[in-house]
C-alpha cells in the first residue's frame, strides 16, 4: 500500500472524544498521514457540559489552504466533518478544488443532525449548502436523518426497504453516487449501515446495543474513511467501522462516570487487526 496523506476538516473539542480528537488517532492507526484543519476549538463538547469555550477559526481557513498551496501540498483523500457554517462550507470547497490530489478521494460525512432534527444554529440554508458540498464528494456518510433532510423526504422512525431505497436513489440524484447510509434497523434488535456503491446495493446488519454514546458518529465514520482509504472496499470499510464501533460502546457500557464519549482507545488494536484480514 502507498503511503497516503489524507486531511480531515472539522472541530476540535479539546475534551470530549469527538470530531478531530476521534478522527486523528483512528485514522493514523490505519497507517495513514492524518493532517487536520481544526474548523473551531472549544474546551469540551457541547453535549453535557455547560460554560465551554469556543473560538471560531473560519476566518483561518483560507490563509492555510493558500500556504499549502504555496508549499505545493496536496492529499490523496479530504474527509469534512462537522462544520459550523455555510461559510465554512465555501471554504471547503475551495480546498477540494486548491489543495486535492488528480485522484484525490473526497468524503464528506454531512453532520448537522440527528433524530428527525437539525442541531442548534442550523437552518435550511446550511442544508442547502450541505446538499452543494455533498454533491461534489466520493463518498457521503448521513445518518437518517441527514439523509432527510438534504433529500426533503419525511423522517421516520418506522420504515421498510422501499422508504430506504427511496432516501439512497435521491441521493443519487443529487449526484452522490457512493453513499453509506448508516443507522437502518429494519428490525428492533438490530441495526445496520446501506452502502451504495456505483449503482450496486448491500446492507450489514448487527445487533443493537441498549447504550448509545456521544460521539460514535465520529468513530465510525473515522473507522469508515481510514479502512476506504487503506484499500478497502466500500463495503468492507462500512463492516470494519461498524463492528469497531460497537466494540466501543461495549468498551463504555459498564463505566457510568465516562458519559460524555466511546473508550475507543483501549479497543484501537481491534481496528488494526481488522484492516489485517
Amino acid at each position: 500500500m502507498s503511503y497516503k496523506k489524507i486531511l480531515t476538516i472539522q472541530d476540535i473539542s479539546c475534551v470530549g472524544q469527538c470530531s478531530l480528537t476521534v478522527a486523528l488517532p483512528i485514522i493514523s492507526a490505519c497507517g495513514i498521514e492524518t493532517c487536520v484543519l481544526p474548523s473551531a476549538v472549544l474546551s469540551t463538547h457541547t453535549a453535557g457540559f455547560s460554560g465551554y469555550t469556543f473560538r471560531d477559526l473560519t476566518d483561518d481557513m483560507p490563509s492555510i489552504s493558500e500556504h499549502w498551496k504555496k508549499e505545493g501540498i496536496v492529499f490523496e483523500a479530504i474527509y469534512t466533518g462537522y462544520l459550523g457554517s455555510t461559510k465554512q462550507i465555501e471554504y471547503v470547497e475551495n480546498i477540494f478544488n486548491a489543495n486535492a490530489s488528480e485522484n484525490c478521494c473526497k468524503i464528506v460525512d454531512p453532520a448537522m443532525a440527528d433524530n428527525g432534527n437539525l442541531y442548534p444554529g442550523f437552518d435550511a440554508e446550511f442544508v442547502e449548502a450541505m446538499k452543494g458540498l455533498c454533491a461534489k464528494a466520493d463518498y457521503v456518510v448521513p445518518n437518517i436523518t441527514e439523509a432527510c433532510f438534504i433529500t426533503g423526504c419525511e423522517y421516520k422512525t418506522e420504515y421498510d426497504r422501499e422508504y430506504i431505497d427511496e432516501l439512497i436513489s435521491k441521493l443519487n440524484d443529487l449526484g452522490c453516487s457512493n453513499i453509506i447510509l448508516t443507522g437502518v434497523s429494519y428490525e428492533a434488535d438490530t441495526t445496520g449501515v446501506v452502502v451504495f456503491e456505483n449503482g450496486t446495493y448491500s446492507y450489514y446488519e448487527h445487533q443493537k446495543l441498549s447504550n448509545s454514546c456521544h460521539g460514535t458518529g465520529d468513530i465510525y465514520a473515522s473507522a469508515f474513511v481510514g479502512a476506504l482509504v487503506r484499500g478497502k472496499s466500500a463495503y468492507d470499510a462500512a463492516k470494519i467501522a461498524a463492528d469497531y464501533t460497537v466494540k466501543c460502546i461495549e468498551a463504555t457500557a459498564e463505566e457510568d462516570n465516562h458519559w460524555y464519549g466511546a473508550k475507543f482507545e483501549p479497543v484501537l488494536i481491534e481496528l488494526i487487526k481488522a484492516l489485517e484480514e
